[in-house]
């Protein structure tokens, strides 16, 4: 596996391989590694000649307030994780490479960014907007993988691909979870095993819901506030939100039907959680 963090050198072996007609996969990633990522890993493997990795903790993702400094880092046991599944390039930049002095040019969707997570997080969405605008760019994929976890990136990510003509086909890989069921994140590893307990009711919740809606449930707003209480439930948790919504536009619906995301972010202790499911209903 090379490993570079230089950018002239990580495109001129993109390049090499591409002339050769390789078909080239991407993940780009903030490192922290979970079985998550490596379910992208595994399939980019099977489907590409050539996979390249990015490992790169994004200033400009990160709010004021937010955990940049204390995100979790394990370059070491990234490295080795990474080899083993059989990465070809991982790309390992500094911010100062990806973001010299001067930098002033930024990547901003201006629709979808608004909903779920946008509200609460600004700027956020145009800091993954430029930094995949970069990589794209660096890297020139064939295929990038994402995870259904981060439901609204990944169609973000599929609207500037369309609006900026990239020529990159993105699949979305279903969430990997572990045994308690809570989503697999970077960010689990802040938790408390009082904390991780409590984290369940987050997936008790998305249980209810598509229980509900088996019954024949189509008011997202009941929906909703029973998946409200569930969480309440849980002491020392607070909701940021619990929508359902279009699973494509990320608009409100008024009533259930066809394609709906029913998503949520919930803060346990300090940590921010986000989780969802997908689910075609039937009128």
């Amino acid at each position: 596996m090379i490993i570079t963090g230089n950018i002239k050198k990580a495109r001129q072996i993109c390049k090499r391989h591409r002339k050769k007609s390789k078909r080239i996969g991407f993940i780009p990633t903030m490192g922290a590694l979970h079985e998550g990522h490596m379910s992208l890993v595994n399939k980019a493997r099977k489907e590409c000649d050539f996979v390249v990795a990015s490992i790169f903790v994004n200033p400009l993702q990160f709010g004021p307030a937010e955990d940049l400094t204390r995100y979790p880092r394990d370059f070491g046991k990234d490295e080795k994780r990474l080899k083993t599944a059989g990465v070809d390039l991982l790309f390992y930049p500094k911010a100062s490479v990806m973001y010299p002095a001067g930098f002033s040019t930024y990547v901003q969707e201006a629709s979808l960014s608004k909903e779920l997570c946008g509200k609460y997080r600004p700027n956020h969405f145009k800091g993954v907007c430029t930094v995949l605008a970069k990589l794209f760019n660096i890297i020139g994929p064939d295929i990038a993988y994402f995870g259904q976890k981060d439901h609204q990136q990944s169609q973000i990510v599929k609207k500037i691909i369309s609006d900026l003509n990239y020529d990159i086909k993105i699949k979305v890989l279903p969430i990997v979870r572990e045994k308690g069921r809570l989503a697999m994140s970077s960010r689990n590893a802040y938790l408390s095993v009082p904390e991780r307990a409590k984290s369940t009711c987050l997936y008790e919740a998305l249980c209810l819901a598509s229980e509900l809606i088996k019954k024949g449930e189509r008011n997202p707003q009941k929906i909703s506030a029973g998946m409200r209480k569930v969480v309440k439930t849980k002491k020392n948790t607070k909701i940021d939100y619990i929508e359902i919504v279009d699973a494509k536009t990320l608009n409100k619906i008024n009533k259930i039907s066809g394609k709906v995301l029913i998503a949520m972010a919930v803060y346990i202790g300090k940590t921010r959680l986000i989780d969802n499911i997908i689910l075609n209903v039937k009128k």
